[in-house]
């Protein structure tokens, strides 16, 4: 069990693994949507594709539903991406991919991706890496580095941190890691929406609902190495077959304003 503050660095990567909200503080507002639906519409269709249009059967399309709905998507989107994955509709044929990658200073970086062209977005990701002074990697090279799980994140708001440990446990999370604003629950990916359902029972509601690569091999970059990773790490979000992008680097706020 992992508490408070005394957690590895690894372990607190939830606020910076997920680089949406970076280009939106940049402007563009209605671009930015726009791309955050056909992202959204992308990840729906390909968790339809693989598990069917059950959520209730399908984990991986109910966190995507659940993003989606979040992200405001209209309910029309939604089924029709549902429908185009399960083949109902016809449509782009997306798979998921994932490539692995070393970015400036060494730092380790696994970017996924739903895609119809795989030659085109590898040119693409390659392009980004080699660009902003990274290399694309073979796969198996980084992953190694971060840890492929659910992840449950609840506002602290006032709750006792030793209770919500307990319930968390309870419910069969396999960590539990208090931070300043927010406890973070992990799971196994398998097990995320059963822990998830049994803590909704307790009377604690998630902020969000995920499976992330949770890096367990941590880099220290210098300020230069930093800037550089950021804009390769924009870079690659700005590409439109990319779905999320991790990195096993701590990343302060103010690198990102600059």
């Amino acid at each position: 069990m992992v508490k408070g503050r005394n957690v590895p660095k690894s372990l607190e990567m939830a606020g910076h693994s997920k680089w949406k909200n970076i280009r939106i503080r940049k402007g563009k507002q209605d671009a930015i949507r726009g791309k955050v639906f056909t992202k959204l519409a992308r990840e729906i269709i390909v968790a339809a594709k693989e598990g069917g249009g059950d959520p209730s059967m399908n984990p991986r399309l109910r966190v995507a539903l659940e993003r989606a709905r979040e992200n405001s998507v209209p309910k029309d989107n939604i089924e029709r991406s549902i429908k185009r994955g399960t083949g109902e509709i016809e449509g782009e044929n997306y798979e998921a991919l994932t490539y692995e990658g070393y970015g400036p200073g060494g730092a380790a970086i696994v970017v996924e991706c739903y895609t119809e062209n795989k030659n085109r977005t590898v040119a693409e990701v390659r392009h980004a890496f080699s660009k902003h002074g990274g290399n694309l990697a073979e796969n198996g090279s980084v992953a190694w580095q971060f840890k492929y799980c659910g992840q449950i994140t609840v506002a602290r708001e006032g709750k006792d941190e030793d209770e919500v440990t307990m319930q968390a446990l309870e419910a069969g999370a396999e960590d539990f890691v208090g931070e300043e604003e927010t406890f973070v629950i992990l799971t196994a990916r398998e097990n995320l929406h059963t822990v998830n359902d049994s803590l909704e029972r307790q009377g604690l509601k998630a902020d969000d609902v995920a499976l992330t690569y949770v890096p367990t091999n941590k880099a220290d970059l210098q300020p230069d190495d930093l800037r550089k990773l950021v804009k390769l790490m924009d870079a690659l979000d700005d590409l439109d077959d990319v779905q999320q992008t991790y990195v096993n680097v701590d990343i302060p706020d103010e690198y990102f304003e600059e």
